[in-house]
């Protein structure tokens, strides 16, 4: 088995934010502050955000405010309520939570509740188990889910449950592993997880993992890195982690690196880019791997994080 080469991690996550004229950081650059999130979380997993100037970081995510409350994916963009997570989350692995007008922040992810208890991303209405999750999550670390109906919050997640344990997007869609670990992380949030189906939604879940030992989002699909948080964390939530073998998703994982260059890609020998590498790194945690910090899977911020937000550690 290969190794995680951290310190040529670390190296590619700072060298991109540096590239602000390559292409893709153009074309990210409407979703800067989830970019950030991505990075700076896989950085403090491996134990190196100190490389990062934090007063920088927090100034430019300060810049990101609309005056609705929430948060643009940059300086002038529309705010949304994924962005709004990323800026909590991020100012949150910086212990400056502090800095936030908290009652103006959750003022506008409750106004993005609907009367199905349902949550719209933003002022235009799309609506989507993402966004439930976003919205508990981040008034949950606001210490301010008294500004929504959570029980309505949660019935609707309810709603979304399908026959084979899964989650859809919305009531009667497809079961994926990206909106299950939304739905469970919510539900583990609201202390809500007996509405689960353990086993059956287990067995779902561990059935995303194919012969090359990678995990796919849906039946018949390629693996990528990314489910190697998606599932792994919903499976830990839910108690049945031990159902996958472990070993060969570690070494999947592992085979994902440009071990030169640093990064990882979705599958061995593609493009690295700064999700994937988060969501590998996130993985490699989730699985124990030595060197890492344990990361929360409901919140997914390391565990010292959390602690530090709800016990005041």
């Amino acid at each position: 088995m290969g190794e995680l080469n951290i310190e040529n991690h670390a190296r590619y996550i700072l060298s991109v934010e540096k590239k602000k004229d390559s292409f893709e950081s153009v074309v990210m650059e409407h979703l800067r502050l989830n970019g950030a999130y991505w990075g700076l979380a896989a950085l403090d997993i491996m134990g190196k955000l100190d490389a990062v100037d934090q007063d920088e970081v927090v100034s430019w995510i300060r810049q990101c405010q609309d005056e609705s409350g929430g948060f643009g994916g940059n300086i002038g963009h529309d705010p949304h309520i994924l962005y709004t997570l990323s800026a909590i989350q991020v100012l949150a692995l910086f212990d400056k939570i502090d800095v936030l007008d908290t009652e103006k922040v959750s003022k506008y992810i409750a106004g993005l509740q609907n009367g199905d208890g349902s949550f719209s991303g933003d002022m235009w209405g799309e609506v989507d188990t993402r966004f439930s999750y976003i919205a508990l999550c981040s008034l949950a670390l606001l210490h301010r889910l008294d500004k929504i109906n959570v029980e309505a919050a949660v019935k609707y997640i309810v709603s979304c449950k399908n026959l084979d344990g899964g989650f859809g997007c919305t009531p009667g869609a497809e079961s994926h592993a990206g909106q299950i670990f939304c739905c469970v992380g919510a539900l583990a949030i609201t202390g809500a997880l007996h509405h689960i189906d353990k086993d059956l939604l287990g067995w779902w879940l561990c059935e995303r993992q194919v012969i090359s030992g990678g995990l796919n989002g849906r039946p018949e699909k390629l693996p990528d890195v990314c489910y190697s948080w998606w599932v792994l964390s919903s499976l830990i939530m839910i108690d049945r982690v031990h159902w996958i073998d472990k070993k060969k998703l570690v070494q999947f994982i592992l085979d994902c690196q440009d071990k030169e260059n640093g990064g990882i890609s979705d599958r061995p020998d593609d493009a690295v880019d700064i999700f994937h590498t988060y969501f590998g790194v996130a993985g490699l945690s989730l699985l124990e791997y030595p060197g890492l910090k344990p990361i929360d899977p409901a919140y997914a911020l390391p565990v010292d994080v959390v602690n530090r937000i709800f016990l005041h550690r």
